[in-house]
């Protein structure tokens, strides 16, 4: 399987780098202070019209925890409509219970209004307290992927973490691995057998995107420079 490249973005101005200099795939969210969060409705537009790779919008009603209350996951659903009606190709979410177990419940909701576009479960997933278990509960809600750094900050510290779970999933869902993912140390995780998908915020400084970046992700990624549109 091809491997893919998809880079964090929060801004029109970061998402057009990634798109002209070879990202497969955008991730978009705002916020990343706090990891995240939904992006408004005009960025959303603004990306979708400007670039033609896929972009999956992150939807997160705000910081903190994963365990969202009756209202906020209201709005996340609301939220999930919303983008799919503004022609977003995939939704990252995803909701935990107080005791850091994946809320079936909220999850099951969130992938049916994402539906017939693909879900990601977002790093939520890392604070899991079995991440096999939380992986059969995910392959059984449906969740298309997983974004992971193998519970750590940096999943280059120890490739191992992130291979196992690459191994446990057996594809289903597929594995992201994501964490502190730079050209300078992805080599370790493309070692990986059966790791296709890569997630970085391709950013060298506190300035976004930056597309130098992009460019040696790419290469690394796909053995080739690829990055003229």
């Amino acid at each position: 399987m091809r491997r893919k490249l998809e880079i964090c973005c929060t801004s029109f101005e970061d998402a057009k780098i990634a798109y002209e200099c070879g990202a497969d795939r955008i991730e978009l969210c705002e916020d990343l202070s706090v990891g995240g969060v939904t992006p408004c409705a005009d960025l959303v537009r603004s990306v979708l019209l400007n670039v033609e790779i896929p972009v999956f919008v992150l939807i997160r009603a705000r910081g903190g925890d994963f365990n969202f209350n009756e209202h906020e996951v209201e709005d996340m659903l609301e939220s999930i409509r919303e983008v799919k009606d503004l022609g977003a190709h995939g939704i990252v979410s995803g909701a935990l219970s107080e005791s850091a177990e994946i809320d079936i419940e909220v999850t099951k909701k969130m992938v049916k209004m994402a539906g017939p576009l693909p879900f990601t479960f977002h790093r939520a997933f890392d604070e899991c307290n079995d991440h096999v278990f939380a992986l059969e509960k995910l392959r059984a809600i449906g969740v298309d992927r997983i974004l992971s750094s193998g519970g750590l900050v940096r999943a280059s510290e120890n490739p191992e973490r992130i291979s196992q779970l690459v191994k446990d999933s057996m594809g289903n869902p597929s594995i992201i691995c994501c964490g502190g993912v730079r050209s300078s140390n992805i080599s370790k995780l493309l070692e990986i057998e059966d790791a296709v998908e890569f997630h970085s915020a391709a950013s060298l400084s506190d300035s976004g995107v930056n597309a130098e970046e992009v460019k040696n992700l790419r290469e690394l990624v796909h053995g080739d420079m690829g990055a003229d549109r």
